[in-house]
């Protein structure tokens, strides 16, 4: 029984439970914990800047071959494109065949103010400026801001400078590996406090939002629910398949990231233990250092999901029909906006705003519509955006033939006789 309450999974799965009651029973008092579940987020944003700087600059340096840097880098975008793609076409496909806006009366549904987002939505994301965005002018505000592109900008840069050190930068390389121990060591103690950052967030969510606003939107939610599952077990499924692992076993050995995502809301509440876990499960630090921060605005399946049926969705509801034309053509908009929806807050929104303003079909203030279920789709974008991360690392690091399948191995024995896989 002692070693069932120290487990952290079985910690957050009863504070989620906790967070729902409190939630449903004090809706009051529940909204005013949001406080925890943010604590908790802001002190693992703490430690994501130095912990990302730290692994990428070591990744590089010890990897030496600048070439191969590049050859990552690139192997990493030409993923992250196709597979962001696919989730686009599939989230299309779905919407099409269920039609869940057919039959909804917008009148009858609460809507948020969605000002905030709509506001000059066209101009909130420029695919130039935001590319332009990742060269930070001081280095000292990308990490203050923790602004992770342009961490990872200076980080490869600082890692390439150091790798042409050679001997003379081998000091450098011994303090970074004994300062990101440090900092590893810093998130084993903060992830303590993770059930009690679940418990504050759900609890807020359902205080604040309650389970009726669900209900005239039930039917969009269990399709986006359900076609992120397909995509989990399908498409990424045969991704593994390809690579020769197994998804139940990765998914299993994340278990608790999922539910510490599930009970947060936040992708970036677990992004440096998915980094060391991915190492330890055999892929280099070069590959993970570079790929799983890169993802967070490159690799967003569950959001790409989101955002296309999301899109349709509104066309329903308006009586909008949408030609295959004008259809494709949100895929080529959300191929370019859906890439800086991490980078801003209320991304998904401001995208959302972007592709309806680029359209000129779709009334724009629909977007209050989804605001009252959000929050509760929120949960399924972040944890298919961090499963689709870690599958990332592992399929580039075998790419690369840089992978330690003997880690892997060793994960799926402990696993199966029950340890701690780590």
């Amino acid at each position: 029984m002692k070693k069932l309450l120290k487990n952290l999974t079985f910690q957050v799965v009863v504070a989620i439970i906790l967070g729902i009651i409190v939630g449903l029973i004090w809706p009051n008092i529940a909204q005013h914990l949001q406080v925890l579940g943010n604590t908790f987020i802001n002190a693992v944003k703490m430690v994501i800047a130095p912990i990302i700087f730290l692994t990428l600059v070591l990744g590089i340096a010890k990897m030496g071959d600048m070439k191969k840097v590049g050859k990552v880098g690139g192997k990493a975008i030409i993923y992250f494109e196709v597979v962001t793609t696919i989730a686009l076409i599939i989230g299309l496909i779905v919407v099409n065949i269920v039609n869940p806006g057919k039959g909804i009366d917008p009148n009858k549904i609460p809507k948020g103010d969605a000002s905030q987002f709509t506001s000059g939505g066209g101009d909130k994301i420029n695919w130039v400026d935001f590319f332009a965005h990742i060269v930070p002018s001081n280095v000292f505000d990308a990490f203050a801001k923790g602004d992770i592109l342009q961490i990872l900008f200076f980080a490869i840069l600082f890692g390439i400078g150091l790798s042409a050190l050679g001997k003379k930068g081998q000091p450098v390389i011994d303090l970074f590996d004994k300062l990101l121990d440090v900092f590893f060591k810093i998130i084993s103690y903060i992830m303590k406090a993770a059930p009690i950052g679940a418990f504050g967030a759900m609890s807020f969510t359902i205080g604040k939002f309650g389970l009726e606003t669900i209900g005239p939107l039930a039917k969009v939610m269990v399709c986006m629910y359900v076609t992120m599952i397909l995509f989990v077990f399908i498409v990424l499924g045969i991704i593994c398949k390809l690579y020769g692992f197994s998804l139940w076993t990765y998914l299993r050995y994340i278990k608790d990231e999922i539910l510490i995502v599930l009970g947060t809301s936040s992708s970036e509440s677990v992004l440096p233990r998915m980094m060391d876990k991915m190492e330890r499960f055999g892929c280099p630090q070069s590959v993970v250092g570079l790929t799983i921060p890169m993802g967070y605005s490159f690799n967003l399946d569950g959001t790409c999901i989101y955002l296309t049926m999301a899109t349709v969705f509104l066309a329903q509801v308006f009586h909008v029909p949408l030609s295959l034309e004008q259809q494709l053509l949100i895929i080529l908009i959300l191929m370019l906006t859906s890439k800086g929806a991490a980078a801003v807050t209320g991304g998904g929104f401001i995208v959302l705003a972007s592709t309806l303003t680029a359209m000129h079909v779709i009334p724009i203030a629909g977007l209050g519509l989804l605001l009252g279920i959000d929050r509760f789709m929120s949960e399924a974008r972040a944890i298919v955006n961090l499963i689709g991360n870690g599958i990332a690392s592992i399929v580039v690091s075998k790419s690369e033939k840089d992978f330690d399948d003997t880690k892997r191995q060793n994960v799926e024995l402990a696993l199966k006789s029950g340890k701690k896989a780590s």
